[in-house]
């Protein structure tokens, strides 16, 4: 067999969210697009903001000398600096520079800092409900899961998460507007959190997840966790605020609190070189220098976010309202989520069980699609709603 039983196994263990998106598509070539209902992909349907794509034109055009060739494994010094700077201005923390990597993607900085800290056996404690893959990033390194569960607003317990360090334990992976479930959490988490784990004799790394960190609705802000919590590294993309997915950057951001900063930041750039990486895109790095603080409009997912969770909850649903993203994670009916999923697909929705981010008995939405799309899947959720009801 040349695919190794690691991988198999971890292949049968795979994403729901891509299981599901991939059925959708057969699903559309059986029945035809317009009575598919697809909430299953977190891709942004919102173009980027006019400004970054002129921006990204006019950098090319430039065709500066040695635009596309490689550079320090960090990124270019000068991008870093303005990232640096920002981070400053926005924490009060010391950032330089030397503070900053630029990465490919979230997904990249995390695999990066994982491979950077951890020895085989070494433990993360993951906060449940969580990013699916990061089962998977922590595996990769020779890591252990440890998983947390939140509660039933879906806000970790600090206390609950110290019950969980034990002398393996190396960091605490958080991501906050969270995905599945919108929620922000509250600084006096990380304030508790420094508190408890202030006391310990190991020092614990959090690193902080943060592509949703500008999708936040109404009033609502997410805390500088940085400011917080001491030994902090961001991860942090832009493919969630500029609508990018698919170039693929972001960076790392490592405290200039952490005594040994300048050691994990000779180790991650050693890694991300290891790891096949190299460096993150150089054309998007420039490019989030001169516009990495545009936005697309968060009040566009909050308008959909809202038309889907009161259709919901009408309905019989039970759902927390998300403080930001583009994602609701309400209750199933049932207690088999899995099953549930069916019921919906029957309808012709698709949607992600939550058995895939660690929390059964939940399924996950993204409003990633038209406003008419919702309004036309309501029916389907209704009906599915009523179906689970009357065989349970």
């Amino acid at each position: 067999m040349i695919v190794s039983k690691t991988v198999t196994e971890q292949i049968q263990n795979a994403s729901w969210i891509r299981r599901m998106f991939e059925e959708g598509a057969r699903l559309k070539r059986e029945r035809g697009p317009d009575n598919v209902f697809d909430f299953t992909l977190g891709n942004p349907d919102l173009e980027p903001p006019p400004v970054v794509l002129e921006t990204a034109a006019r950098i090319l055009a430039e065709n500066k000398p040695r635009s596309h060739a490689y550079m320090p494994n960090a990124g270019f010094p000068e991008v870093r600096s303005v990232i640096a700077g920002r981070l400053a201005r926005s924490t009060g923390l010391p950032y330089t520079a030397d503070s900053i990597l630029m990465t490919v993607g979230a997904a990249g900085g995390l695999n990066t800092v994982l491979k950077s800290i951890l020895d085989p056996g070494d433990e993360v404690i993951l906060l449940a409900p969580y990013f699916a893959e990061y089962i998977f990033y922590v595996l990769n390194h020779g890591g252990q899961p440890s998983i947390v569960y939140a509660d039933e607003r879906f806000l970790p317990d600090p206390k609950e998460i110290l019950k969980a360090v034990t002398p393996r334990t190396k960091a605490i992976i958080i991501n906050s507007p969270n995905n599945p479930t919108g929620v922000v959490y509250p600084a006096g988490i990380y304030e508790e959190l420094q508190n408890l784990l202030g006391s310990l004799d190991q020092q614990v790394l959090l690193i902080t997840d943060e592509p949703y960190k500008p999708l936040v609705f109404g009033d609502m802000a997410v805390p500088e966790i940085p400011s917080l919590f001491k030994r902090t590294v961001v991860a942090y993309s832009w493919s969630k605020a500029l609508a990018i997915p698919g170039e693929r950057i972001g960076f790392l951001a490592i405290s200039p609190l952490i005594e040994e900063a300048k050691e994990l930041f000779d180790a991650c750039c050693f890694s991300q070189r290891v790891l096949g990486f190299v460096n993150a895109p150089a054309l998007w790095q420039w490019v989030v220098a001169e516009v990495g603080e545009a936005r697309v409009d968060a009040g566009v997912y909050k308008e959909k976010c809202d038309l889907l969770w009161d259709a919901l909850t009408r309905i019989g649903y039970t759902c927390v309202k998300p403080d930001g993203g583009f994602y609701l994670f309400p209750e199933t009916p049932i207690p088999e989520d899995i099953a549930f999923v069916q019921l919906l697909k029957e309808e012709g929705v698709l949607a992600v069980p939550g058995s895939g981010f660690g929390w059964p008995g939940n399924i996950r939405l993204s409003v990633t699609v038209p406003k008419k799309t919702i309004e036309r899947a309501l029916a389907g959720f209704y009906h599915a709603f009523q179906k689970a009801k009357t065989r349970g």
